[in-house]
Formats: C-alpha cells, structure tokens, sequence
C-alpha cells in the first residue's frame, strides 16, 4: 500500500490496479471512501482500462481476429508499478506483457497518477501508444464513496448534486450489461436526485448527455460531503450494489457495447485511438470537506 498525506488528509492506494483505497480527513476523521465490504463488492475504485463496461459476448475483433476480454478490462486486476513519486504525487504504471497481448494487441503505456494538494486528490489518466499502429482504447474511473457520511444520518438523507440543470434519459443496460437502443426518461429539469438503494436495483444509471462537470454528494443534515469534478469525460455511470452503503461517481471515456453492437473495436461507441508515440490524458478530482 502506497500513501500521500499532507495537513488535512491521508490518501492510500493499492499497487494492484492502482486503486484507490482511502480518503481520510485528518481534522474531521472522516472516511470518504466505501469499506469494500465483499459481501455487497469488494472493490474500491476500480481503473476501468482498455475498455469501458462490457462487451457483447465478452470479445471483439480486431484486423479480422476476436479477443475476448472481461467487463471494465484487465487494468483493475493487473499489479502497477510505482515509476514516479513526490511529496504530494505518485505514479503507477502498466505496460504491455505477454498476458495483455493475449487479450489486446496493443503496445502501451498506461498511467495513474494521484496528486494531492490541500483537500483534492486529482486521479489523472495516461496513455501512451508505444507501438507502430492505431491504437484504440477507453478509459474510465469507478470510485465508490461512502454513503452514509456521517453518524446520525441515512442513505436517503443524501442527494446528488449535478453543476448545471440537467435533463437526460437515462440508458438502461440489458441482463448482460449491454446498452439498450433507446434511452428512459429519467432526469428532468434538475439540479438534484436524491439517493435511494432502490435506484440501483436495476443496475448503473447511465448518461451520454449530461451536462455538468462535476456531481456533489450532499446532505442537508450535515456540512461534510464530497465534490467530482470532471472534464472531457463524455458519459458518466453513477450505482452502488444492491442494499450497500455507497454510491459511483464514474466518470467515463468509453461506454459498454450495445445490444447491436458489431464487435469491431474500431467502431466500438465511444472508443478513442491514437497514433503511434501519442499520448491520451484525462483527469478527474474529488474534493472532501
């Protein structure tokens, strides 16, 4: 385990997946993150690399081959290694090996880095094409946060709080975790969508056309919440497993197949590509209080 810590917080992360574990405010003695309870999930916050949510039968083609590969990509279970770290930052990294090229036949350089100044952690995302072809990919983030906050309050004293007036359907997922065709009505005219477990009994909640760039977890019986703030992501999951205490914030640079979807990476929905020696980066911040 890996930690950054200045005067207001401690922030812990595992080499395996590069996954965030904790957010402990010093002075308030709060937790932020979700335990990883595994009888609800035993995750944390996830890096979502090469792919985004699931695919249609678990493969897809490339250069007229199939490779299969698992929901969310491999990233989340393969062991980083730290190639950089300071005071306030550290970097982990994955490069390509023998059991990536089984399942993505890519050359690259992916990596997390976390930066930590006062009360943010930004979490920022790298890839790098280190081969001599196209390379296509997604990326995504998956954190979970604590909900309840705080002693003396519910699950459903808590709110999500979108930046800008939103009014967008939500995409439902198939049994297999694949995007339907066409979207439910589902956010209104609204800034707000309070919490309930039973939101999430239907899986994530997902948007191609949200507005905001950052979504706050508040609670009008306490001042302590959290705030994601996000740029260039162009589709956001938000759920929690069935009954658990936390919700996702996801921000993403890729999407689960759809029901239709061909299978060919190349025209996969939301997929990015870069040219050999190019780098792809995004970032994303939580900021506690």
């Amino acid at each position: 385990m890996y930690s950054l810590s200045n005067s207001l917080l401690t922030v812990s992360i595992s080499a395996k997946g590069a996954e965030l574990q904790s957010i402990r405010h010093k002075v308030i003695g709060l937790e932020y993150m979700w335990s990883g309870d595994a009888a609800f999930w035993g995750k944390k916050s996830p890096v979502l690399f090469p792919i985004v949510g699931g695919l249609k039968n678990n493969t897809y083609q490339y250069k007229g081959k199939s490779y299969t590969l698992g929901r969310h990509g491999f990233a989340r279970e393969s062991v980083f290694t730290v190639t950089e770290q300071t005071e306030n930052s550290i970097r982990f990294t994955l490069e390509t090996n023998a059991e990536t090229l089984l399942v993505y036949p890519f050359d690259f350089r992916f990596s997390v880095i976390y930066t930590l100044i006062e009360n943010k952690i930004t979490v920022s995302y790298q890839v790098e094409n280190k081969g001599n072809e196209q390379m296509y990919f997604s990326v995504g983030a998956h954190p979970a946060f604590a909900v309840p906050l705080t002693e003396g309050t519910d699950y459903t004293d808590y709110y999500l709080s979108f930046n800008h007036i939103e009014t967008s359907g939500k995409w439902p997922l198939s049994p297999e975790g694949l995007i339907k065709k066409t979207p439910d009505a589902f956010l209104i005219n609204t800034q707000r969508l309070p919490l309930t477990k039973e939101m999430f009994y239907g899986d994530a909640l997902v948007f191609k056309d949200l507005v905001s760039n950052s979504i706050s977890i508040l609670c009008d019986k306490t001042a302590h919440g959290l705030c994601v703030s996000y740029h260039n992501f162009p589709f956001m999951g938000i759920w929690s497993a069935k009954n658990a205490d936390f919700v996702c914030i996801e921000p993403w640079c890729g999407i689960a197949d759809s029901v239709d979807a061909s299978g060919d990476i190349t025209q996969k929905e939301g997929i990015h590509s870069i040219l050999p020696e190019e780098q792809f980066t995004r970032s994303w911040c939580v900021e506690v209080f």
